[in-house]
């Protein structure tokens, strides 16, 4: 019997080692986290998500971590350890306010932003900024608000879509932010889409007035990657203009779409990891400056702890959303099982230096290479909007500099080629080569597959 490989189409992919572009900064696509319950990160994915080094993680400030008791009374026991496992990640945070206590908001009704005493709120935000970005210096970005556009539906008690009302609750609440600590980033609104109100006018709101705004942020939960970037595109579009400085655009949630089953298998598709890096290459060639998978971990949702600030309907939603037809979107699951999506950031770490220049022929991949004519990163996603097929992939490296090489492949497939232990994905092939300045080789991609090909200088053999 001949080999199913022989059979495969084969795509070409080149790379010019000496076409050095710019740099990839791919740490500015990281991680965001929280908004079903207050338990902090367990240990085990804190210290996986260390060893991705992420410079930034967002997180949702909730109401359940119940911080303001009443009327000048404040207890920071719940959230100081959630905030502080975010910490030992090595990140710093984009906090996102939500919290909405009792004492300010009695009624329980998302329409309505607009707290009793104003200055009480301001006092309340100053405090929270005061003790999470200058006591303890762990957040640096603070956005106001989140879906402030759907309220409960997207899992805040807050329903903000007029721009005029939101441009008002912006104002009040980065006042004290910045008296707190006045290098804070501020911005918003965590919109579902980048055209939903109120964030085009909350751009010509500050645009206007000069009101600070240091960054706008989107949310998007999709499957095509360029829908994604289409999103940066649009933003680019809004911010055309604006005085002085252009705000940074930041995805600050953003997975694949939501679907209507969910068994424990979908979690660990390939699919889903081609989806993710796929996207990442196209929001990078878009030019975004931040985006923030949704999320780390999974998590159960405990009703009673929404329920002060959360209507009926939107318990049930909760509900429906994170314990009857869970996403799984985490890169951890609830018992802390890692999934595909993990290794997709631990290659993208692995992608050394600038980026080379690279052309493909085949439409279902997504491909970055980086590094020098000594060593060479090739970034490789098969993903197709309907199906994918599987392909054997002829890499022709040109420019190189002659002399042995290590050549080295990792895959995240179906096979699950990785430690549950030491959280490390296994190479699927490692062998020496010698290199001329120019060369090539093959490696398999499945289709819904995420490769990295990896050829680094060596020492030559000791001989004798």
């Amino acid at each position: 019997m001949s080999s199913p490989f022989l059979t495969l189409p084969v795509t070409s992919i080149t790379v010019d080692a000496a076409a050095s572009q710019e740099s990839t900064e791919l740490w500015r696509h990281t991680l965001g986290h929280g908004g079903i319950n207050v338990l902090p990160l367990p240990e085990r994915v804190v210290e996986g998500i260390k060893r991705l080094k992420p410079r930034l993680i967002r997180t949702f400030l909730q109401e359940y971590s119940d911080i303001y008791l009443d009327h000048g009374r404040y207890d920071w026991s719940r959230l100081d350890p959630y905030m502080d496992a975010l910490a030992r990640t090595g990140a710093k945070v984009v906090a996102a306010i939500t919290i909405k206590p009792k004492v300010l908001f009695p009624s329980v009704n998302h329409a309505i932003w607009q707290p009793n005493n104003v200055a009480e709120w301001q006092q309340l935000i100053f405090q929270l900024v005061k003790r999470y970005s200058v006591d303890r210096p762990i957040v640096t970005y603070w956005e106001i608000g989140n879906e402030t556009d759907i309220g409960e539906s997207g899992g805040s008690p807050y329903l903000i879509p007029d721009p005029e009302s939101y441009a008002e609750f912006y104002r009040m609440t980065i006042q004290p932010i910045l008296e707190a600590f006045p290098t804070a980033r501020v911005g918003g609104p965590a919109a579902c889409w980048v055209d939903n109100e109120p964030l085009p006018g909350l751009i010509d709101y500050c645009a206007r007035t000069g009101t600070q705004l240091d960054f706008i942020s989107w949310h998007l939960y999709n499957d095509d990657p360029l829908r994604h970037a289409l999103g940066v595109t649009k933003a680019r579009q809004l911010l055309d203009g604006f005085p002085g400085k252009r705000p940074e655009m930041l995805i600050t949630e953003w997975s694949k779409g939501f679907e209507k089953v969910s068994v424990e298998e979908t979690a660990f598709e390939p699919r889903r990891a081609a989806i993710t890096a796929a996207s990442i290459l196209a929001m990078r060639a878009a030019g975004l400056d931040w985006s923030f998978y949704y999320h780390i971990w999974d998590q159960t949702f405990y009703p009673d702890a929404f329920r002060p600030f959360f209507s009926d309907s939107g318990l049930k939603l909760m509900l429906e959303h994170w314990n009857e037809v869970p996403h799984r979107f985490g890169l951890f699951g609830v018992n802390e099982e890692v999934r595909p999506q993990y290794f997709v950031y631990q290659l993208l770490g692995r992608l050394d230096g600038t980026r080379l220049a690279a052309e493909v022929d085949e439409s279902d991949f997504h491909v970055l290479a980086t590094g020098n004519q000594r060593s060479v990163c090739t970034f490789i996603t098969s993903l197709n909007p309907s199906v994918s097929r599987d392909r054997i992939a002829t890499i022709r490296y040109a420019n190189l500099v002659a002399g042995p090489k290590l050549l080295t492949t990792y895959r995240i497939d179906a096979q699950r080629r990785w430690s549950t232990t030491s959280l490390e994905l296994d190479p699927v092939e490692r062998r020496s080569v010698y290199v001329s300045s120019s060369f090539r080789c093959q490696v398999f991609v499945p289709g819904d597959s995420v490769v990295l090909v990896r050829l680094d200088e060596a020492a030559p053999p000791h001989v004798g």
